[in-house]
């Protein structure tokens, strides 16, 4: 114990150990699971229309987490004057990934699905690994038993494809999906911008379906707090969030990088800003694609935004 009252046990530097989120304690059975947080990896990648790789992303959002494993001191932001994800206020695990079937994207599905019902029924918050934007449709069929959600999309794309040569489950379907959910009250679609996957009727679809789609270049013009009063304020919020929302610049490792995106501080201040308006039931991030980007920084940027965005879930809602 050093004079500061809370370094003890080994040092337990990034690069050693095992890479589990954060290096936060391993449930391997679900049945067993008592936490406040889940980490789950849903490596499934079979739902892409051009570049694969995210399969990977569940492992390289790990390996870089650990650069942020803070161990007994909990990660104190000195702006906000707050000790986040302090380890005496609450408990955070991995849960490992969901069982991923090779070209079966049916019980692929099934499998993410299953463990995010568990970890919900175990009380804890799943927050979950992709893999492409498809794995967002189980994790969503997973809320069916609440009365009603909104979902907030952070993204390049709009991903409101109805079907495609009879494609109705792949990374541009999820919020069309998510949309026809009885219990999905409406979406805020938040980064969409340029040359999209869905064509103009999807975009017509999704307003009358109860979008709200907003660019990048229409967030930096009516600003944060203004986009955060065109959420609703009355119904929980599921986050999904797609890397590819971010300037390429700073997260090259995607499929479908699309330039012109959001840089690191407006998307952190629109989520912390969410976390004070209303309860956080479920998030994603997906479609880091490792193998694209040799630095690492697109891993590095999903650890770091995951890790603060759990922070201020945690602090703000206890």
């Amino acid at each position: 114990m050093t004079r500061h009252g809370y370094q003890s046990g080994r040092l337990n530097l990034p690069f050693v150990g095992i890479c589990s989120f954060g290096k936060y304690p391993i449930v391997e059975d679900l049945s067993q699971l008592d936490a406040d947080v889940a980490i789950l990896g849903a490596p499934f990648d079979m739902g892409t229309q051009w570049r694969s790789g995210a399969r990977m992303g569940p492992r390289g959002i790990r390996d870089a987490s650990t650069l942020f494993s803070f161990g007994h001191a909990g990660a104190y932001d000195f702006e906000d004057d707050v000790v986040y994800l302090d380890p005496a206020k609450t408990k955070i695990v991995d849960v490992g990934d969901a069982d991923i079937i090779h070209t079966d994207t049916a019980k692929s599905h099934k499998n993410i699905e299953d463990a995010v019902r568990q970890i919900r029924k175990a009380g804890a918050l799943p927050v979950v690994l992709g893999g492409d934007h498809s794995i967002n449709i189980p994790c969503i069929n997973a809320f069916d038993d609440i009365e009603k959600m909104h979902v907030v999309q952070i993204d390049a794309h709009l991903d409101f494809v109805d079907e495609r040569h009879g494609v109705r489950y792949g990374h541009g379907n999820p919020m069309r999906r998510a949309a026809e959910k009885p219990y999905v009250t409406g979406l805020s679609q938040i980064g969409i911008r340029n040359v999209s996957s869905t064509a103009r009727e999807g975009y017509v679809d999704a307003r009358a379906m109860g979008s709200d789609i907003q660019s990048v270049r229409h967030l930096r013009q009516m600003g944060t707090a203004a986009m955060l009063e065109r959420i609703p304020d009355d119904v929980p919020y599921y986050v999904t969030i797609d890397i590819d929302a971010f300037d390429p610049s700073i997260a090259p490792g995607t499929g479908t990088p699309s330039h012109g995106g959001f840089l690191y501080y407006e998307v952190l201040e629109l989520l912390d800003g969410l976390t004070k308006k209303g309860q956080v039931i479920g998030v994603d991030l997906v479609e880091v694609a490792p193998d694209y980007d040799p630095t690492g920084s697109t891993s590095i940027l999903a650890a770091q935004l995951l890790m603060n965005f759990i922070g201020r879930i945690l602090h703000n809602t206890a």
